[in-house]
């Protein structure tokens, strides 16, 4: 699979550089620019550029820039809950979400073993390439450039999907959530089960299955599905989590005191 142009994916991003040579070192993976090395008998003083560099630039200008975002925005936050959102904006998880929406993978340069290998799909590479990209465009374009984008691309599309009161953190971890509640009402802790894992090795496909063992919440069984087990296990955890909010007043304090395993 050839990579597609970048002209398109400078659209995506809403930003055309004046130094081509950035962006296309932010999506040249290693295994592509020592292949070409290779390739061409280049010796160790002459290597070609990968986006090694970038990303650890891109990372810092991406910390600065959320944590820059979020003091500003939330005043009325502890440092604690700062931190814990500024962990969730700049984590794995969310950046692959942003990458795959600007579909960075059609974009990367690797070498052949990484591209038969699944690697335009790989998580890893494709939050490392989006690292590179910010620091691609914070030398190209300046701060104010990087902070658009960053706020425009990763930042904010996200606080918008929170719906963050300000008053309360958003809950990120929902198996811990999930577990905290029922031992609060004195609950046994619900059970996992992985009912079907499908798909190639490099893109597999994991649905989940998460069951409550008392009797008067055990007819509701959450599914999810996600590229992880540990996704799938957090969606389903939080479609538990919003039955037992939509549950009647007082019904775990009643399962609790029926029998319910503190």
């Amino acid at each position: 699979m050839k990579p597609r142009d970048i002209s398109t994916l400078e659209e995506s991003l809403g930003y055309t550089f004046q130094r081509q040579d950035l962006i296309e070192q932010a999506l040249t993976h290693s295994s592509q620019a020592r292949e070409l090395e290779a390739m061409g008998g280049t010796g160790p003083l002459m290597r070609r550029g990968d986006n090694e560099q970038l990303e650890f630039l891109g990372d810092a200008v991406l910390g600065l820039v959320t944590s820059e975002a979020l003091f500003h925005r939330f005043p009325e936050f502890q440092e604690g809950h700062l931190s814990k959102l500024r962990a969730h904006l700049v984590g794995q998880r969310h950046l692959l979400r942003a990458a795959e929406q600007l579909q960075i993978g059609h974009y990367l340069r690797l070498g052949r073993g990484e591209e038969k290998s699944g690697g335009r799909s790989k998580a890893t590479l494709l939050v490392d390439a989006l690292e590179a990209i910010v620091a691609a465009v914070y030398l190209d374009g300046g701060w104010a450039v990087a902070r658009d984008f960053i706020l425009r691309t990763i930042v904010e599309p996200e606080l918008a999907n929170m719906k963050l009161e300000s008053s309360s953190m958003p809950v990120m971890d929902f198996k811990s959530a999930l577990q905290e509640k029922l031992q609060a009402g004195g609950m046994k802790q619900p059970v996992y089960t992985l009912v079907k894992e499908e798909g190639p090795e490099h893109k597999k496909t994991f649905t989940v299955e998460v069951r409550l063992p008392e009797p008067e919440v055990a007819d509701f069984v959450a599914r999810a599905q996600g590229s992880t087990k540990k996704r799938a296990e957090q969606e389903a955890a939080r479609q538990i989590l919003e039955h037992l909010s939509s549950l009647p007043q007082g019904t775990l304090v009643r399962v609790a005191k029926d029998g319910g395993a503190p």
